[in-house]
């Protein structure tokens, strides 16, 4: 018994000591003939190192859901990018025991194509075939509430059609972790409660969550934890209730000013 308890407290993810930077032109070169001009004169643009993020830690067990809140360019969605294995970190470690879907608007889309293609396109990118898409496209399109737009190109889509394609992909290839980045704020109210009930469900049957959002009403309710992440570094960490109220009070003393 105490190994079956200890086995469904494991975690699924565990980030230590992640640092991210980013090389940065400082020149601008507007033209091609500028960039010629300097190539021969030997005039290299030099770079600096820009910080994202320094020395994150954090943890998620299955059927967890860790918030992720701060201000734009706080870093946020840079380590969700990390987690799905997109961007390699300049050094730490990201020990993931399962897989990972990243649920971004407009992510791995193609918008000259139609709905329908691209449910076998994002299928095709989470490593699924066209055969086995093809038994969850019902589902999907269901889910998405898009059964009459299937043949239309996306670039006629609005963001919250996209938003809900995205989300029905995602949620129906089953993912241990599911990392959403700000998709919940875009759609109507009514299409955004199904989501959190499916978020429910399937935090139920194990999935865990990584939430990057500025709702932090949606933050509290779906998140037992919750990292805040200011100029790079972690600010809060710890409980929703009490990381969000911190936040709140932090973004309230900041517009007195």
């Amino acid at each position: 018994m105490e190994e079956k308890n200890s086995e469904n407290t494991e975690y699924l993810l565990k980030i230590e000591n992640l640092n991210m930077k980013f090389r940065m032109p400082t020149l601008k070169f507007d033209t091609l003939k500028e960039r010629v001009v300097n190539f021969f004169k030997g005039k290299k643009n030099p770079k600096k190192e820009l910080q994202v993020l320094e020395n994150v830690n954090c943890e998620i067990k299955r059927g967890e859901s860790l918030g992720v809140i701060g201000h734009n360019g706080a870093g946020k969605s840079t380590l969700l990018k990390i987690v799905a294995g997109i961007y390699r970190p300049t050094s730490g470690k990201v020990d993931l025991k399962g897989n990972v879907v990243l649920l971004n608007l407009g992510a791995g889309f193609d918008m000259e194509a139609s709905a329908e293609e691209n449910v076998y396109l994002n299928g095709a990118i989470l490593g699924f075939s066209r055969k086995q898409m093809k038994k969850r496209f019902d589902s999907i399109i269901e889910f998405a509430e898009l059964q009459d737009f299937v043949k239309m190109p996306l670039k006629n889509f609005s963001s919250g059609m996209i938003s809900r394609l995205g989300f029905a992909i995602a949620i129906d290839v089953h993912p241990d972790l599911l990392l959403v980045d700000e998709v919940l704020s875009v759609g109507d109210a009514n299409f955004q409660k199904k989501c959190i009930e499916k978020i429910n469900s399937m935090k139920e049957k194990g999935v865990s969550f990584m939430f990057v959002s500025h709702n932090i009403t949606q933050v509290k309710n779906l998140c037992e934890k919750t990292l805040w992440i200011e100029n790079s570094k972690i600010k809060g960490y710890g409980p929703s209730e009490q990381v969000c109220k911190e936040y709140t009070e932090y973004c309230n003393s900041i517009q007195k000013k």
